[in-house]
């Protein structure tokens, strides 16, 4: 069997993410060589290739579901946002410029000859592309020149499976509604509909089915059930944001900044029991956690600036005189620093003070650094001196260069880790315990008193550096070290492909899935 079968949703977050990492997942457990693809892709979780190349997370989670390592091909076009009206653009892997969003769209067509050497690429290669569309095919506003939804359909030929969100209500008009608005030839590639997201007995729901395939002509393949698993999700309209509790042992305050990017970093430390990591917008929301974490930022400046005018930057620094443990990752590292000077406009042009609480300064560059590292920490002190020599292993992809203001004088600060491109460009470990060798290569990061940085994104991927942040945090409590366990996070991931795939074979009518694949738009596309 080789083939195409792609996703389209009613509006954003109905689930078009992972239903298609549901369907990569089950080709792959039924011996079929499959790949993700997604033409556009807006995110601010973003990942770096082998190759240095950056992609969206959402096709790396496909991409892992699908057992095969994450290429750039896979989405060709990432749109990053910087504000409220432009992004960054990023073409097969590598930036070409920050547009508003009137430019990107006169512009987006010239794109279609790299989507389409993209997508041949995957399916020269594979037996089956699982396609995933964005937003809603029917915003009419925007048919004319799309490249990711029905018009990205009719230029590769590929059926469409179309999927509603029932538990935000109104399912039945978001499909009929959808189906309605598209041109006949659109309403053909169709071949089938879901309802995503049900809670509740489906016996009481199958009226309504039989009602919506009346209307539309086109059948229903399944009811998905709303479920919990630890899948990586692809923007900011992530669940996860809302846990606002603490019930567990340990607190672990992430910070939501406006622009948060790569909040997949803590997910190894959320998928712990009797962890509670909490995303905190204000300042009373804050409490007296046992950490603090600044996540990366697409824009640090800007959200540095929230970040002060919020009232979080006096709480966060208050938090860190009571010898509180604060840690920065990229953005949030930068933040840390004592000042983060822009001179050629990257983000904002001048200077901005930091939070002072790290011996580093910041400037940025208009080169962005792409790369996969890992290493291990190096010896560290203050409430963290626990993960001294723990193995890390994630991505840098950042435009800031960050140097030390001073070396370490006091013994109460010193680098962080120990770097090494998985180019295999090794990092020179000598006199590792002194702050001024973050200027060479094969450094990265500062820790001061119990205030740590660095620029590597999911650096808590590896168990000894989760169990090493987590087992310092209990041991600080006066708990056993090993009253918590990390755990294996390649492992797990894996167990919940393997679930979610039984759920997608439950739900689905995956003959009828595989016949569509098999025929393609020659599939039958009505009752």
């Amino acid at each position: 069997m080789s083939g195409s079968i792609m996703i389209q949703g009613t509006m954003s977050n109905v689930g078009k993410s992972v239903l298609a990492g549901g369907l990569c997942r089950v080709l792959k457990q039924d011996g079929y060589r499959v790949a993700p693809f997604k033409s556009q892709n807006m995110a601010l979780n973003s990942f770096i290739t082998r190759d240095g190349l950056e992609m969206g997370r959402a096709q790396v989670m496909q991409a892992e579901a699908a057992g095969i390592e994450p290429e750039a091909v896979m989405n060709p076009i990432l749109l990053k946002p910087t504000n409220d009206t432009g992004s960054q653009v990023i073409v097969n892997g590598t930036p070409v410029g920050v547009m508003a969003a009137a430019e990107y769209y006169r512009r987006k067509k010239e794109y279609i000859p790299c989507i389409l050497d993209a997508y041949k690429t995957l399916a020269d290669r594979f037996d089956v592309v699982v396609i995933e569309g964005a937003g809603s095919p029917a915003e009419i506003n925007l048919k004319k020149d799309d490249i990711v939804n029905m018009g990205l359909a009719e230029l590769v030929d590929a059926p469409v499976l179309l999927a509603g969100d029932i538990d935000r209500g109104g399912v039945f008009a978001q499909i009929a509604g959808t189906v309605m608005l598209l041109e006949e030839k659109e309403r053909k590639r169709i071949k089938g509909t879901i309802i995503n997201k049900f809670r509740g007995d489906v016996s009481i729901l199958k009226p309504g089915l039989t009602m919506l395939e009346d209307l539309t002509k086109i059948p229903v393949l399944g009811v998905v059930p709303y479920f919990y698993l630890d899948i990586d999700d692809e923007d900011s309209l992530s669940e996860r944001f809302k846990n606002k509790k603490q019930t567990g042992i340990v607190d672990v305050a992430v910070i939501r900044l406006p622009r948060i990017s790569n909040f997949t970093d803590f997910a190894p430390l959320e998928a712990v029991d009797g962890i509670d990591v909490r995303y905190v917008d204000a300042p009373a929301e804050l409490g007296q956690p046992d950490a603090v974490i600044l996540p990366g930022s697409k824009n640090t400046i800007q959200d540095l600036l929230w970040l002060r005018q919020s009232g979080l930057e006096a709480v966060i620094l208050q938090h860190a005189a009571r010898g509180g443990v604060v840690f920065g990752i990229c953005g949030g590292y930068q933040m840390l620093g004592e000042e983060i000077r822009d001179p050629e406009g990257a983000e904002r042009k001048g200077t901005v003070k930091g939070l002072g609480l790290l011996p580093v300064r910041t400037v940025f560059e208009q080169e962005k650094r792409r790369t996969r590292v890992h290493g291990n920490f190096l010896k560290l002190g203050g409430a963290l001196a626990g993960m001294s020599g723990a193995a890390y292993e994630g991505y840098e992809i950042h435009m800031g260069r960050t140097e030390a203001v001073i070396s370490d004088t006091d013994g109460q600060g010193a680098g962080l880790l120990t770097l090494t491109e998985d180019t295999g460009r090794p990092g020179d470990v000598k006199n590792a315990g002194n702050a001024g060798d973050l200027q060479k290569p094969g450094f990265d990061g500062v820790w001061h008193g119990n205030v740590y940085g660095c620029y590597v994104h999911g650096i808590f991927d590896h168990p000894q550096a989760a169990q090493g942040f987590l087992a310092a945090l209990l041991e600080r409590k006066g708990y056993s070290a090993d009253t918590v366990k990390a755990r294996d996070w390649k492992a797990y991931k894996e167990e919940q492909y393997d679930r979610l795939a039984d759920i997608v074979r439950a739900s689905l009518d995956m003959d009828a899935v595989y016949r569509i694949i098999e025929k393609g738009n020659d599939a039958p596309c009505s009752l």
